[in-house]
C-alpha cells in the first residue's frame, strides 16, 4: 500500500476491553472504493468468523461488526496494516455503535441518502497482469475478450455516472450478468468476487468495426481484432476506441503512414507516442531502468520519455516520430482491447490521441466519425460509453533526479489529488490557467484537479472543459461557494470563473499565475508551514504580472505567510504577443535589444525587410514588456540552433534540450562554464547581457552542445546566486521550464548537496498546476495577507 499522507486513526478505547460481543462501526477514507475493498473486508471477516456488513457510502467505506473489543481491534488494525494493494487509507476510524442484528457477514450496496460525497474518485486502472493471462490463454472463457477486467483493474472514473462505485452507477449498468458471470460476482473464493466492471463475451461489451464513412464492415467479432492488425501492417490508420478517448493507431516502421496521419492531424512536428506490446519487446529495442519500467507497468501505466537507442532507429522510423529529438514516448497497453492489437501486429506502434491538432480527444462515436474520419481509414469501436474523457498521461524520469515527473496528468491519475488538506470547509472551485488547462474543486475536505483539459483557445477545448467541470461537480454534489481565477481576463478560464460566481451569487478570487505556481509546489511539499524561508523558482513561457507586464522568469521568497517576489530576468519586448511564442527568431530579437555592442543574428533568420520592420518596431516599442525564462530558451535556440519557427508549443526548448544531453554525454562541463560571473552580485539578472554573451559564442563558432549545455549550466548558476544573497536553504521550483529533465538533473548534480530542492510530486511543473495553486491560496495564503 502507498499512503499519501499520515493516516489519522481514531476508536473508542474505553470500549475495547469489553470481552462480551459488542457492535462496531469502522470507517475508512481515502481510495477505498473500486480497489477491491468490499470482496477484501468480507473474506477476512469470514475468516475471523465475524458477523456483519460492509458498503460503499458517498463518504468512503462502511464496516457494522458484531464482535468483542480486542476482536473489533485486532479487525480494525489489519486492515489499517494490510490493507488491498491499490488501497491508500487517509483516514479511519472505530467506534462503538448501537446493537443490530446480523446473522452472518454481507456486501450491501445500498447508498445512504441526503449524505454529501466526501471520498476520493479512484481513476482509470491498467489491466493486470492476471487479467492479460487469461485473455491469452486459449482454454480461459475471456480467451481473447477485450474487455476483461476484474477487482484490481479496469474502467473507473471514466465510465462513472454518479457516486458511490457501485456497477449500476457506472456506463456498466446496461450489461448484465450472464449465469457464468453472476457465479464468479458471488463467489467469495473467485478473484472477481464483486467486481464491479466485469464480463466477458457472452454479456459484455461488443467491438465493432467501421469504415470511415461509418459503414459497419461484414467482419466476425470474433475477426475484428485481426482486420485491425492487418489494416495497421497495410499502412492504414485505425482510430481505436480506448478507455478515455480515441486513440489513431498506425505502423512505426511505416514512414508513409506517419507523414499521412502527420498530415491529417495537422501535427507537422510534434512527437508521436509509440506503443510496445510488452515490456520484453521494448527491452530488445533499449535499455530500461527500475524506475522507467516501473511507471510503464504501473496501475497508472503513463507514457514514458525514453532515451532513443540505437536498435530504435534501426526498427521504428525514428526521424518520423520525434523529429530532432533524442527521446521518445514509450508506453505499454493498458486496456485489454490495446493489449490484443499489440499482439496481433507484433511490433511497436504509433498511439497518438484521436483528435485534430489542438483539439480535445474524441471520445463519442458521432464525435470520432464527424472529426476523425479524415484521418482514419477504419474505426474499431465499442458499446460501452465513456463518460470522463481523458488523454493518457505522459512522464518524464531525469536521470539523476530519478523521480518520475508528470508532463501531462490525465488517465490513471486524475481525478483525486492526495497532497493537500483544505483548512476551509466551503467548496471552492479553481479554473486554472489557459493552455495546459485543468481547474481544480475543494468540497467536504477533499480536494479534486481534473484531467489535462488542452488549450481553450478552442471552442471544442471549451466545451470538453465544461462538460468536465459539470460531470464532476454533478457527481459531487457540489455548488460553489468560492470561485478562484487567474488575472488574465482573456483566459477562457477568467471567464468560466465569471460565469459560476454570477450564477451562484458570488464574487471572483483572482491569484497571480506565478503566485499560484509556486503555492502549487508549496503545498505538495508541505511547505506551507515550514519555518524556514523558502525560494522559489518559477519560470515558464507567461503570465499576467501584478504590473501587467509578462512574467516567466520569477523568483518569490515565502515566509510566515507571505510571499514576495524578489529577483526576475530583466525585462525585454513580448514583441507580437504570441507570435513571439511561435517564432523563436522574434524571442532573439527582442532579447537582444539591449546588448551592445549589438550581435548579428544568423544569417537567413530574417529578410532584409523583415529586419528592419521588427527592429523599427523595437526602436519604438512601448507596449508589454516580459520577463520570461521559457521565452529565452527559444531565444538560444534561435540564435544557437538557427531555430526561426516552431510547429508546436516547445519545440525549440525541447530541442535545446536534446542537444545539450547529447553533448554532456560525451563532453563535460568546468566550473567556470556559465554565462554569469561567479561571484556577482546581482540586485538584477540582465537578460540582455546573457543573450548577448550566447551570441558572441555563436559568432566564434562554439560547438552548438556546449553553447546549449552552457545555457543550463548558466540558469543552474543564477539561482546559486540569489540563493546565496538570500542566505536561503530551501528551494521550491515550479512552472513549464522544469519540465526539462537535463535542467533538473543539473539542479540536483550542481545544488542537490548545498540546498534542499523542491519539485512537483503529483501534478505537473506546468500550468496544469496553477488550479490547484489558485485553490490553495485562496483556502490558506490570501488570509494571511500573502
Amino acid at each position: 500500500m502507498t499512503t499519501a499522507a499520515p493516516i489519522s486513526s481514531a476508536f473508542s478505547s474505553a470500549d475495547l476491553p469489553c470481552s462480551e460481543a459488542m457492535h462496531w462501526h469502522i470507517h475508512l477514507q481515502g481510495r477505498v472504493q473500486g480497489v477491491g475493498f468490499r470482496p477484501y473486508v468480507y473474506n477476512l471477516a469470514v475468516q475471523w468468523q465475524l458477523k456483519g456488513v460492509v458498503s460503499n457510502g458517498l463518504d468512503g467505506l462502511h464496516i457494522l461488526l458484531q464482535a468483542t473489543g480486542a476482536a473489533a481491534k485486532a479487525f480494525y488494525e489489519t486492515l489499517i496494516s494490510q490493507p488491498p494493494d491499490l488501497a491508500i487509507i487517509t483516514h479511519c476510524q472505530l467506534k462503538n455503535v448501537p446493537p443490530h442484528s446480523f446473522d452472518d457477514f454481507s456486501i450491501q450496496t445500498d447508498v445512504v441518502a441526503n449524505q454529501t460525497p466526501n471520498l476520493w474518485i479512484t481513476p482509470d486502472l491498467a489491466t493486470c497482469s492476471t487479467c492479460v493471462t487469461e485473455m491469452n490463454h486459449p482454454r480461459n472463457r475471456r480467451y481473447r475478450y477485450a474487455f476483461t477486467t476484474c477487482t484490481q483493474c479496469g474502467p473507473r472514473y471514466s465510465i462513472m455516472q454518479a457516486l458511490p462505485f457501485e456497477r449500476h452507477f457506472t456506463t456498466m449498468q446496461p450489461f448484465e450478468f450472464c449465469a457464468a458471470c453472476a457465479k464468479e460476482f458471488t463467489n467469495p473464493a473467485d478473484r472477481r468476487f464483486y467486481a464491479q466492471t466485469m464480463s466477458c463475451a457472452t454479456c459484455g461489451v461488443s467491438i465493432q468495426w467501421h469504415d470511415n464513412s461509418g459503414a459497419e464492415l461484414n467482419v466476425k467479432p470474433e475477426q475484428i481484432i485481426d482486420a485491425a492488425a492487418e489494416a495497421i501492417l497495410l499502412g492504414q490508420i485505425v482510430a481505436v476506441k480506448g478507455i478515455g478517448g480515441y486513440l489513431l493507431l498506425a505502423d512505426t516502421a511505416n514512414k508513409g503512414a506517419i507523414q499521412r496521419l502527420r498530415q491529417k492531424k495537422q501535427r507537422p512536428g510534434k512527437p508521436l507516442a509509440v506503443l510496445y506490446p510488452s515490456l520484453d519487446a521494448l527491452q530488445h529495442h533499449t535499455t530500461v531502468t527500475p524506475c522507467e519500467a516501473e511507471m510503464l507497468t504501473s496501475p497508472q501505466a503513463p507514457i514514458v520519455l525514453l532515451p532513443i537507442a540505437p536498435a530504435m532507429h534501426t526498427a521504428l522510423a525514428t526521424g518520423e516520430l520525434a523529429p530532432a529529438l533524442d527521446k521518445i514516448g514509450v508506453m505499454l497497453p493498458y486496456a485489454p482491447l490495446l493489449h490484443l492489437i499489440a499482439l496481433a501486429c507484433n511490433r511497436p506502434l504509433v498511439a497518438t490521441s484521436g483528435n485534430i491538432s489542438g483539439a480535445p480527444i474524441c471520445f463519442t462515436e458521432a464525435e470520432a466519425l464527424m472529426h476523425l474520419s479524415p484521418i482514419a481509414d477504419y474505426f474499431l469501436t465499442h458499446n460501452r460509453p465513456i463518460v470522463a474523457p481523458q488523454d493518457d498521461s505522459l512522464v518524464s524520469i531525469p536521470a539523476l533526479y530519478n523521480q518520475p515527473i508528470l508532463l501531462r496528468r490525465s488517465r490513471g491519475y486524475a481525478p483525486a489529488c492526495p497532497t493537500y488538506q483544505p483548512q476551509q470547509p466551503k467548496s471552492i472551485v479553481a479554473t486554472g490557467a489557459l493552455i495546459k488547462s485543468s481547474f481544480a474543486i475543494s468540497h467536504a475536505q477533499q480536494v479534486y484537479v481534473s484531467q489535462y483539459l488542452g488549450n481553450t483557445d478552442s471552442y471544442e477545448a471549451q466545451q470538453s472543459y465544461r462538460h468536465t467541470y459539470n460531470h464532476l461537480a454533478s457527481m459531487l454534489q457540489m455548488q460553489p461557494q468560492v470561485v478562484v481565477a487567474d488575472m488574465h481576463p482573456g483566459y477562457f478560464a477568467h471567464a468560466f470563473a465569471h460565469e459560476l460566481a454570477a450564477a451562484n451569487g458570488l464574487q471572483v478570487h483572482t491569484v497571480q499565475h506565478h503566485k499560484a505556481h509556486f503555492a502549487a509546489v508549496l503545498a505538495e511539499n508541505n511547505l506551507l508551514e515550514h519555518a524556514a524561508p523558502v525560494l522559489g523558482v518559477i519560470w515558464d513561457g507567461i503570465g499576467m504580472g501584478d504590473d501587467g507586464q509578462s512574467w516567466g522568469g520569477e523568483f518569490f521568497t515565502f515566509e510566515k505567510g507571505q510571499m514576495r517576489r524578489c529577483y526576475y530576468f530583466d525585462y525585454f519586448a513580448h514583441l507580437l504577443g504570441d507570435k513571439m511564442a511561435r517564432e523563436p527568431r522574434l524571442a532573439a530579437l527582442a532579447a537582444l535589444q539591449d546588448a551592445w555592442p549589438q550581435v548579428p543574428l544568423p544569417q537567413g533568420m530574417f529578410t532584409t525587410t523583415e529586419e528592419d520592420l521588427y527592429r523599427r518596431m523595437l526602436d519604438s516599442y512601448n507596449g508589454i514588456k516580459t520577463s520570461s525564462v521559457g521565452r529565452l530558451f527559444d531565444a538560444v535556440a534561435a540564435l544557437v540552433l538557427g531555430i526561426s519557427h516552431q510547429s508546436y508549443e516547445g519545440e525549440a526548448a525541447m530541442r535545446l534540450e536534446a542537444t545539450a544531453r547529447q553533448w554532456l554525454g560525451k563532453n563535460a562541463l568546468a566550473n567556470k562554464d556559465s554565462y554569469f560571473s561567479s561571484g556577482a552580485h546581482y540586485h538584477r539578472i540582465p537578460t540582455a547581457s546573457l543573450m548577448q554573451a550566447i551570441a558572441l559564442d555563436a559568432s566564434r563558432g562554439k560547438e552548438l552542445g556546449y553553447m546549449a549545455a552552457k545555457f543550463h549550466r548558466s540558469l543552474v548558476h543564477v539561482v546559486d546566486i540569489i540563493a546565496g544573497h538570500l542566505q536561503v536553504q530551501d528551494i521550491a521550483c515550479s512552472g513549464g521550464v522544469f519540465q526539462n529533465a537535463l535542467l533538473v538533473d543539473m539542479m540536483v548534480h550542481y545544488l542537490g548537496s548545498k540546498y534542499k530542492l523542491y519539485f512537483h510530486k503529483h501534478l505537473p511543473p506546468n500550468d496544469e498546476n496553477i488550479a490547484f495553486g489558485q485553490l490553495v491560496w485562496v483556502d490558506r495564503i490570501e488570509g494571511a495577507g500573502g
